[in-house]
C-alpha cells in the first residue's frame, strides 16, 4: 500500500467514524430499531431458506447427512424458529432471559433430531450475554452451550465425526464469546477514557477557578493596603491643612503639597496593580514592588501626617528576597495606617525590623491612646490581611494592647527556604 493510498483513506475513515457516531446516537434514541433489525436479518438469512426448502436435511447434500436428521412439519418449524429468533428482541435488555429461552428451544429442537439454520441464534445470544450480561453468569452459560454442542455432535455422529463436529461447534461458540468480551472490554476502556477526560476537565476548571480566586484575593489585599494607607494619610493631612490655613498658611501649603505627592504615589501603585489585569498584547510597564528600602519613605509620610516614628533595623535586611521584603513592607504599612487612623497626632511609634538567624521579626508599637472605631473583639480586614501575608512564609502575626495604653503589632516570618523557591 502506497503513501497516497494511506492518505486517501483519511476521508473514508472520517466518514465511517461519523456514520458510526450517528448510528450509536440513533440506537440510544430508538434501541428497538436495532434489535428488530437483528431479528429480521436472522430471519431472512437463516429462517427463510429453511421455510423455502424444508430444512437443512433437504436438498442436494450427501444422503447420509440428509438421513441423520428428522424432517419437521412447517408448523413445527415455524414454532421452533420463533422460539430461537424472537427472544433476540430483548437480547440487550435481558440477555440472561434471552439466552435461557434460546438455549432451551435449541436443546428441545435437537432432542427431536431436527436441524435448523436458525440455530445461529444461540451464538448471537451467547455473544449478547458476554457483552451485556454479568460476568458471573458466563460460566454456567458456557457450560450450557458446551452441553448443547455435545448433544448436536452426538445427533450428527452418523454423518460427521463427533470430534470434528465438537471442534467446529465449540470453536464457533468460543469465537462468539471472545467477540462479546472483546467488545465489552473496548467499551469499558472508552468509557474510562471519557470519564477520565471529563474528570480532567472538571479539575482544570477547578484549578482555574482557584487560581482566579487566589489572584482576586491578592489584588484585593494590595488594593486594601494601597488605598487604605494613602487615603488615611491624605485625610489626616487634609484635616491638618484646613486647621493650619488660618494659623500658619505655609503649613497649610505644605500639607497640600504632601497630599498631592501622596495621591500621585497612590495613583502610580494602583496603575501598577491594575496593570497586571489588562489583557493587552504588550505587558504594562510596572514599577518595582516596594521593599524594606521604601519603609523609610513610608515613615516620612507618616511623620508628615503628625506622628513621631522611630525606625530601626538589625541584620542584613537588604539580602532578603523581594517576596519577603514586599510582605514586610505591607505589614508595616498596615500597622502604621491603623496607628494613624486610631490614635492622636502626638503618638510615638517604635518600628523595628530585625533579622535573627532564619527569622524576620517586625515590631510596631505605639504609645496610644487608641480610639476604637469598631465593635469590641472584632478584627478588621487589615489584621486578617497581615496574617494571610505572614502565612505565605510560615509566619504569624499577633496584635493587642500594651500595658501603657498603646497598641502593639508583632510579626514573625520564617526565612528557611522551602522547595528552593523562597
Amino acid at each position: 500500500m502506497t503513501t497516497d493510498d494511506i492518505s486517501g483513506m483519511g476521508p473514508l475513515v472520517a466518514r465511517l467514524s461519523r456514520g458510526g457516531q450517528r448510528l450509536r446516537q440513533a440506537d440510544r434514541t430508538h434501541p428497538w430499531v436495532l434489535d428488530t433489525a437483528v431479528v429480521v436479518l436472522v430471519f431472512l438469512m437463516f429462517c427463510l431458506p429453511d421455510l423455502l426448502h424444508g430444512g437443512v436435511d433437504d436438498g442436494d447434500g450427501p444422503r447420509r447427512f440428509r438421513l441423520a436428521f428428522t424432517r419437521v412439519p412447517l408448523a413445527g418449524m415455524l414454532a421452533l424458529q420463533a422460539g430461537l429468533v424472537l427472544p433476540l428482541l430483548w437480547r440487550r435488555r435481558k440477555p440472561v432471559a434471552a439466552f435461557g429461552v434460546i438455549a432451551a428451544v435449541f436443546v428441545l429442537q435437537w432432542s427431536l433430531g431436527a436441524a435448523l439454520r436458525a440455530d445461529v441464534a444461540l451464538f448471537v445470544a451467547l455473544y449478547s450475554l458476554a457483552l451485556h450480561g454479568q460476568l458471573r453468569q458466563l460460566p454456567w452459560a458456557c457450560a450450557a452451550v458446551a452441553g448443547a454442542m455435545v448433544l448436536v455432535a452426538v445427533r450428527a455422529s452418523s454423518a460427521v465425526s463427533v470430534w470434528d463436529a465438537l471442534f467446529f461447534l465449540l470453536s464457533t461458540a468460543t469465537a462468539a464469546l471472545a467477540l462479546g468480551l472483546m467488545v465489552r472490554i473496548r467499551r469499558a476502556q472508552l468509557a474510562g477514557l471519557r470519564e477520565r477526560a471529563a474528570r480532567l476537565e472538571i479539575e482544570r476548571d477547578q484549578r482555574s477557578k482557584l487560581a482566579t480566586a487566589t489572584e482576586r484575593t491578592r489584588v484585593a489585599r494590595e488594593m486594601h493596603d494601597i488605598v487604605g494607607h494613602n487615603l488615611s494619610v491624605i485625610i489626616t493631612l487634609a484635616d491638618a491643612g484646613a486647621y493650619a490655613t488660618d494659623i500658619a498658611p505655609e503649613r497649610g501649603k505644605e500639607a497640600l503639597q504632601l497630599i498631592g505627592d501622596t495621591g500621585r504615589q497612590a495613583l502610580g501603585e494602583l496603575r501598577r496593580v491594575l496593570g497586571v489585569l489588562r489583557e493587552a498584547a504588550d505587558g504594562p510597564e510596572l514599577s518595582p514592588q516596594p521593599g524594606i528600602a521604601d519603609i523609610e519613605a513610608l515613615c516620612a509620610k507618616v511623620r508628615a501626617a503628625g506622628l513621631e516614628v522611630i525606625y530601626r533595623t538589625s541584620g542584613d535586611v537588604d539580602a532578603l528576597n523581594s517576596g519577603v521584603q514586599l510582605t514586610a513592607y505591607r505589614i508595616v504599612q498596615e500597622a502604621l495606617t491603623n496607628t494613624l487612623k486610631h490614635t492622636d497626632t502626638d503618638t510615638r511609634v517604635h518600628l523595628a525590623i530585625l533579622v535573627e538567624d532564619s527569622r524576620l521579626n517586625i515590631r510596631v508599637q505605639d504609645t496610644g491612646p487608641a480610639t476604637p472605631s469598631g465593635p469590641p473583639n472584632e478584627e478588621g480586614h487589615g489584621l486578617v490581611g497581615m496574617r494571610e501575608r505572614a502565612a505565605l512564609y510560615g509566619g504569624t502575626v499577633s496584635a493587642g494592647p500594651t500595658g501603657g495604653g498603646g497598641w502593639s503589632v508583632e510579626a514573625v516570618l520564617d526565612l528557611t527556604p522551602q522547595g528552593g523557591d523562597r
